[in-house]
């Protein structure tokens, strides 16, 4: 067998900012250089940032990202860290870019290469382009059909691109065939909940179909309503993990592996794949001989978290880089003494520290005495910034002016509120958070342009029971060592708040519950509608009541409009409301009964 220590760089870059994300291959490929290191890489996209969109539709952008990857190999030469064989991942274009009618303009790929000794030993792309849930690639880019494989200290690692990964056929099923010792998969895999899980089943199992170790490199960090967290994991030939970073932080997973020298005679040229294309094995060499034997290192494995701790450090991270990467310093939220607005303060506080949330006090005609001082107990707690600024006045000129009456009067009253969270953003230059779940965004109970008010929005992949059960889990962590947590002294939320009958408290005595379903029944419901697509027949079917089925189908096919103009918000469900689900605003479609339908 022969040696390597295979470094795997988990780290955030920004889409767009190929120079700091230059800075970042070079920072951690010396960290690699450092502790021996024979072979480092970097996720998926890691120079231009992952997903860029419609960005690599712009050969501004490609060229400048081809430019950077050129740049990259110069610097990592002139710097002393030549030698050190670095894969990256980046955005790249067939040589040749004819314009034809169904592909994308200027021919992009998702593209990966071999740095080594000041030049760009060899580049490949992806071939599978996934194009369902929050992926769109058969829009902007063109596939690869090309399995790199390098030999390095006499061990042949062969090189895929994330979905490669993830589907049969393509480069993944001739790695056997090009008799790889090491598959080397880069990644751009966002979170979702359990799918950690599902990640490392498909690692084991890859491994096994293509007969040698197989290590999974995965990007970290937060990019509009996606969230990478990271989880990359190293497993042998037979499926068994061997080394696995922390999620949802920067890390250096480093392994020595023991793997099978490469064959004399290395295979190159077109092989027939397992889904019916050619791929052609492109073989390199970096150096030929094995190194001498030498002592391994203890391989790492953290422990993955467990379900709220999870979507929690999802959050936290989803909001932080969304913050600082588009050059906030500070962010501005209404504290109303209710539990979404104290769990999305808790989340801002753990995010950017409580030194730069400031949250307002908004009491009405009907906020009770006990909302004020829960909120006013919750900032004492946390040592945020607080303000009070009592809207009853404001109110009041209002209705002087306007005849407003029911659900108009109440909307009235959020829609202030969001006329000072906006007013003191544009004055202070905070980013305002809105505070609304996925309960109330896909039954409709969000003021269009109050409450939904905001740049944005921590909570909105969260039902209302799991807004209560990360309430419940944040308290219980006061004194854990999570790095995505603040070292707060006492539970951060008030008991008070959690145990509280939710309202809006927009008129007297008003009660979620006087028009909506107890939580924990609506919630399964709108799962079973939303994330999972199950038609009417199919959740009468289920289980659900088909009156509150009726009921609640309209509820939020109505409401389409509203979530169409929310701000974005961490995606930590199979399904959210944004990439994932795309339905139109005008739409006569509704669902109907087993018996109409026939």
């Amino acid at each position: 067998m022969a040696q390597l220590r295979i470094a795997l760089a988990q780290v955030n870059p920004t889409v767009g900012d190929l120079e700091g994300n230059t800075d970042l291959l070079v920072e951690w490929t010396r960290r690699a250089a450092e502790a021996g290191a024979h072979l480092v890489a970097f996720p998926e996209m890691m120079l231009t940032g992952y997903p860029v969109e419609d960005l690599a539709l712009r050969s501004s952008f490609v060229e400048a990202s081809q430019r950077a990857l050129a740049g990259a190999a110069r610097r990592l030469a002139d710097e002393g860290l030549g030698d050190l064989p670095v894969v990256t991942g980046y955005l790249d274009r067939r040589p040749v870019s004819l314009a034809r009618q169904g592909l994308p303009a200027g021919s992009p790929l998702d593209a990966a290469a071999w740095l080594h000794r000041g030049e760009i030993l060899v580049r490949s792309a992806k071939h599978h382009l996934p194009n369902y849930g929050v992926f769109d690639e058969y829009r902007i880019f063109v596939r690869g059909d090309t399995l790199p494989v390098v030999r390095v200290h006499g061990v042949d690692v062969a090189t895929v691109i994330c979905e490669d990964l993830w589907q049969d056929g393509g480069p993944v099923s001739v790695t056997s065939t090009a008799d790889a010792g090491l598959l080397l998969a880069i990644n751009a895999s966002p979170y979702e909940r359990n799918k950690d899980d599902v990640r490392l089943r498909l690692c084991a199992d890859r491994a096994r179909e293509a007969g040698c170790a197989l290590a999974y490199v995965n990007l970290v960090g937060g990019q509009d309503e996606l969230v990478f967290d990271g989880d990359s994991v190293i497993v042998g030939a037979d499926g068994a993990l061997l080394a696995r970073a922390p999620q949802f932080v920067e890390h250096l997973l480093l392994a020595d592996l023991d793997l099978p020298p490469a064959s004399l005679e290395p295979v190159t040229g077109p092989v027939n794949a397992l889904d019916g294309t050619t791929i052609s094995i492109d073989h390199r060499v970096v150096t030929e001989e094995t190194l001498p034997a030498y002592e391994p290192r203890p391989h790492s494995a953290a422990p993955p978290l467990d379900d709220p701790a999870e979507v929690y450090g999802a959050l936290v991270l989803g909001t932080r880089d969304y913050i600082r990467k588009n050059g906030f310093r500070s962010v501005l939220l209404g504290l109303s003494g209710g539990i979404d607005s104290a769990l999305v303060a808790t989340i801002a506080a753990d995010a950017i520290g409580p030194e730069d949330v400031h949250v307002l006090l908004l009491p009405s005609r009907y906020s009770t005495e006990g909302s004020i001082t829960d909120a006013e107990e919750l900032v004492k707690r946390q040592g945020l910034n607080s303000r009070i600024v009592p809207i009853r006045g404001m109110v009041d000129a209002y209705e002087a002016e306007l005849d407003l009456h029911g659900l108009a009067a109440e909307n009235l009253q959020a829609r202030i509120r969001a006329n000072i969270w906006m007013g003191l953003s544009n004055e202070h230059g905070h980013l305002v958070l809105t505070g609304g779940n996925k309960s109330e965004l896909a039954t409709g109970y969000s003021t269009l342009y109050g409450d939904s008010a905001g740049g944005f929005g921590p909570i909105k992949d969260l039902t209302k029971t799991m807004v209560w059960t990360l309430a419940r889990w944040r308290n219980a962590q006061v004194g854990s060592d999570l790095p995505f947590l603040h070292p707060f002294e006492e539970e951060p939320i008030p008991e008070e708040i959690i145990v509280k009958e939710p309202s809006a408290e927009l008129r007297p005595d008003q009660r979620d519950r006087d028009t909506l379903p107890p939580y924990d029944v609506l919630d399964p419901l709108l799962v079973d509608y939303v994330e999972r697509d199950m038609g009417r027949a199919a959740l009468v079917a289920a289980g659900h009541d088909p009156a509150l089925v009726e009921r609640v189908i309209r509820l939020v096919d109505l409401a389409e409009y509203k979530r169409r103009q929310y701000p974005p918000g961490p995606k930590i469900t199979p399904k959210n409301f944004g990439r994932d689900r795309r339905l139109p605003i005008t739409n006569r479609w509704r669902e109907r009964t087993s018996h109409e339908a026939t």
